[in-house]
């Protein structure tokens, strides 16, 4: 917590006195690594470093917010001393991961894709795992097709036909208790069909509402479409298309999606491509 370190170090107006002067001896210049946390003195804004390139270091507040810095000599304070960040040293090249988090595969080529396939309710279900996902799925030859809704889940598995060589993971929305999804899913008995699905009333919500720059996702009543609810409570205006542009604008990896979610994919992927 940085409040009370300033505080107790420095007093409560930082710019009191010749706070860039060291108690003892030189400034000390720490390499800006990823998670150390420091504190501008001129705004009192406290944040791990989640980023630092020749325009300066990027700090994350624990709400989320994010403010970047320029690399002044003795521009922060850590522990109440002041410090002047640096660029890390570069590392060795690590191998590139995609946005699930997997080791990308480079020069990756069209390939035949295979019979299995998974199925998601909607296109936006369709669009966000393909962000993520996609060059995990095209590593693998798999794809992904979105039905717009579960209702005739069971008649769409017999006209699947699945097998051992031709598996079906489908992804679910609402798949809780006592759900109309989870009554659905329970007709479904193929050891080469998976049905499994997120907590989620839509994929909207499987989005870490700090990607999104909101505080949560509001709570829609009964009987209000949830979608219009939405973007009404947001104040996105009554465009659900663009207001799902927005959202799938700000996911970039799989750290902005909610492990409910995560897992649920990841376990389909495993299951259809075993």
């Amino acid at each position: 917590m940085c409040g009370p370190v300033r505080s107790k170090d420095y007093g409560n107006d930082v710019l009191a006195g010749d706070w860039r002067r060291p108690r003892k001896g030189r400034i000390p210049e720490i390499p800006a690594e990823p998670g150390l946390v420091a504190e501008d003195p001129g705004s009192g804004f406290c944040g791990a470093v989640v980023g630092c390139d020749k325009f300066g270091v990027t700090l994350e507040d624990r709400f989320g917010r994010r403010r970047v810095f320029p690399l002044a000599k003795a521009g922060f304070l850590i522990d109440g001393e002041p410090v002047t960040l640096v660029r890390p040293s570069a590392a060795p090249r690590r191998p590139a991961r995609s946005a699930s988090g997997s080791i990308a595969v480079e020069g990756l080529r069209a390939r035949v894709a295979k019979e299995s396939r998974i199925y998601v309710e909607g296109v936006h279900d369709a669009e966000l795992v393909e962000k993520i996902w996609g060059h995990d799925l095209r590593v693998e030859g798999i794809v992904v097709e979105y039905l717009e809704g579960v209702d005739d889940l069971p008649a769409i598995v017999e006209e699947f036909g699945p097998g051992e060589e031709r598996r079906l993971g489908v992804l679910v929305d609402h798949l809780v208790e006592g759900s109309k999804e989870s009554r659905i899913a329970a007709q479904v008995s193929s050891p080469y069909v998976l049905v499994t699905g997120h907590p989620f009333i839509d994929i909207w919500e499987a989005v870490k509402p700090a990607a999104v720059g909101i505080d949560a996702w509001p709570r829609i009543p009964r009987g209000v479409p949830w979608k219009e609810g939405v973007v009404a409570a947001l104040g996105w205006g009554d465009d659900t298309g663009a207001a799902w542009k927005r959202i799938l604008g700000s996911v970039n990896s799989y750290t902005d999606l909610e492990p409910a979610l995560l897992g649920r994919v990841e376990e389909l992927i495993d299951f259809v491509t075993v």
